[in-house]
């Protein structure tokens, strides 16, 4: 009979799961997969995963000394069964030994899960044991190799999560295939933990799957990225699919959506002491690519729609990932009948309306140009944005629907945007093509102005405050310098330091029409020489002078003029908090609280 301190002993040797967070959410996820079947080769650095899941009777485990058999029995199981298997080694020659079952797995497309464990690249090449370099790896024994670190801030708990999931939903797209996590340890011996955490299971879903419904009362919103130009075909199945859902299309101008429900909402993701309650969404449906307006919803879930059906958690939140045509995505989720429903829509138009008419004057500034022009624009025009900056700037504001913008967010780089304009041009010469550049971006790019097959369609509104102004506005990492970031990191003095004379002569002595403002006056007189609609005998160069108060002071007043007494008080809160702790003292309370 057991009693006393050896009841206690008991309890207190009895193994739950490892310590180490980057295999709990490995295992957590193996479970919301209904991936149970394991097949486990004896070592040190997997003992945190195979002493984790030994406790679990969920798990399905065999044994096997020899890796190499391990891989061909997992071929077996999974090609007999249909489900994925899991194999699990130790470091070293270990994981070698698998890559003959690996191959015949690849080349039959059986679904089996490679997790070998790793101590870090950081030992690699140093003459320590053990220490085989698998950063890469043949082409033909895994559909997908991912990487799961060791959990030391909060942001690596998702990007395990991502990585994790990768590896996982491999297994059976596009036919399926073996897949691998390489995944770190330390070696931890707590084995204390008693519940794994809460993990997400991301679905992929292809024309072929029945469709999840969305339950009636749902607050959809759709958020469109950089896109292709939509069809007309493409912009009615969307303006149908938010009729019916009360559904609202939140986005930039790169997301070359012109339908009926198009919002512009950058004044409310932006705010630092307000918040919208329209900024809540049951659904947020993703489309496009990379947004340089990024909506800062508080979100039940994200439906990813593309047809490379990749796994893209832009924010956070992702839960499905629908891999087919957007348009057929939108009309499968538009019945034949329907209620029309604009009131989500109409209360974002109401809200922005309330706002803008509050809004005070702004300073001289690329947000106020855009504020005098953006409802200017000739009609069928291509406009063209430098990143950050400008891009900003005029997404506060609606252009008119025939107008066609686009900036270089791909690379995200401040090079090439003139260069991008220009190559436009040449395949509609009898459209306006305008641009609208900073002066780093400007100068940077500058020499596609002598080209000599630029047309007279071209104008380029460059504002010139004499530095990579961005670094130094409000809100900026950067800005806690001040003008001691105009040296290095603003870059000020470049290009004849706002010369007044610099551009003018480079234009002219180009062939340009020239004209300048440095006031708010002298803008509004020349402005409308650049928005003429009727293509004129040169191109155009309009150059503006601002200063960083005027740049700065403009977007302070954009994310700060509305005020909410709650969001204060709340933002206080997290500022004396970030001031105690820092970053990184709230990084570790985050992974303490498990968030």
């Amino acid at each position: 009979m057991l009693v006393g301190n050896n009841l206690d002993e008991i309890f207190m040797n009895k193994k739950y799961y490892t310590s180490e967070r980057n295999v709990q959410i490995v295992i957590a996820l193996l479970k919301a997969h209904g991936i149970k079947r394991v097949i486990a080769s004896p070592g040190t650095t997997n003992m945190t995963f195979i002493g984790s899941i030994q406790n679990d009777s969920w798990f399905e485990i065999y044994s096997s000394v020899d890796e190499r058999s391990a891989a061909y029995l997992a071929c077996g199981l999974a090609a007999e069964t249909g489900e994925p298997v899991v194999i699990s080694c130790t470091g070293a020659t270990a994981s070698r030994n698998y890559m003959p079952g690996l191959t015949e797995a690849y080349y039959r497309k059986l679904p089996v899960l490679a997790i070998t464990s790793h101590r870090g690249e950081q030992a690699i090449g140093h003459l320590f044991d053990q220490q085989i370099d698998r950063r890469s790896i043949p082409n033909d024994i895994a559909v997908c190799s991912v990487t799961v670190p060791l959990v030391k801030e909060s942001a690596d708990v998702n990007f395990c999560f991502i990585e994790a999931t990768k590896a996982i939903l491999a297994l059976s797209h596009r036919g399926g295939g073996p897949a691998h996590i390489n995944m770190y340890t330390g070696y931890s011996q707590d084995f204390s933990v008693k519940e794994l955490p809460k993990v997400r299971k991301i679905e992929r879903l292809t024309a072929f799957d029945e469709l999840p419904v969305i339950a009636e009362g749902k607050r959809v919103a759709i958020f469109i990225g950089s896109h292709k130009p939509f069809s007309q075909s493409e912009t009615t199945a969307i303006d149908n699919f938010c009729e019916a859902h009360d559904a609202v299309v939140f986005c930039d101008h790169t997301s070359g959506y012109k339908g009926k429900y198009e919002t512009h909402f950058s004044l409310f993701f932006t705010q630092d002491n307000y918040r919208s309650p329209l900024l809540n969404a049951d659904i947020l449906i993703h489309i496009g690519e990379i947004s340089a307006d990024l909506a800062r919803l508080s979100i039940g879930g994200v439906w990813r729609v593309n047809e490379d059906g990749e796994v893209r958690n832009t924010f956070g939140s992702l839960t499905r990932i629908f891999e087919m045509p957007e348009e057929y995505f939108f009309r499968s989720y538009t019945p034949v009948q329907y209620e029309s429903k604009t009131s989500y829509y109409n209360a974002c138009q109401e809200e922005l309306r309330l706002a803008f008419a509050a809004l005070p004057e702004l300073p001289f500034s690329n947000i106020w140009m855009a504020q005098q022009i953006h409802d200017k624009l000739p009609a069928g025009c291509r406009f063209h944005l430098g990143i950050y900056n400008s891009l900003r700037s005029y997404n506060y504001f609606d252009l008119p629907k025939s107008v066609r913008s686009s900036c270089n967010v791909g690379g995200f780089g401040i090079d090439g945007g003139i260069s991008t304009l220009v190559g436009s041009s040449f395949a509609h010469p009898d459209q306006l093509h305008i641009g609208v550049f900073g002066d780093l971006a400007f100068f940077y790019d500058m020499n596609v102005c002598g080209n000599r097959h630029v047309g007279n369609n071209v104008r380029i509104l460059l504002v010139n405050n004499g530095k990579g102004n961005e670094f130094r506005n409000y809100g900026h990492y950067c800005s806690i310098f001040g003008e001691d970031g105009d040296r290095y990191i603003a870059a000020a003095g470049h290009y004849g330091n706002k010369s007044p004379q610099l551009i003018r002569h480079y234009a002219r002595d180009l062939g340009y029409d020239y004209y300048f403002a440095a006031t708010k006056e002298e803008f509004l007189e020349n402005v409308t020489h650049f928005v003429n609609p009727v293509i004129g005998d040169h191109p155009i160069i309009f150059e503006v002078f601002t200063d960083t108060d005027g740049e700065s002071g403009a977007i302070e007043i954009m994310r700060t003029f509305l005020v909410d007494r709650n969001t204060v008080i709340k933002n206080k809160i997290i500022g004396t908090i970030r001031g105690a702790l820092g970053k990184r003292g709230i990084e570790k309370v985050k992974l303490i609280l498990g968030k």
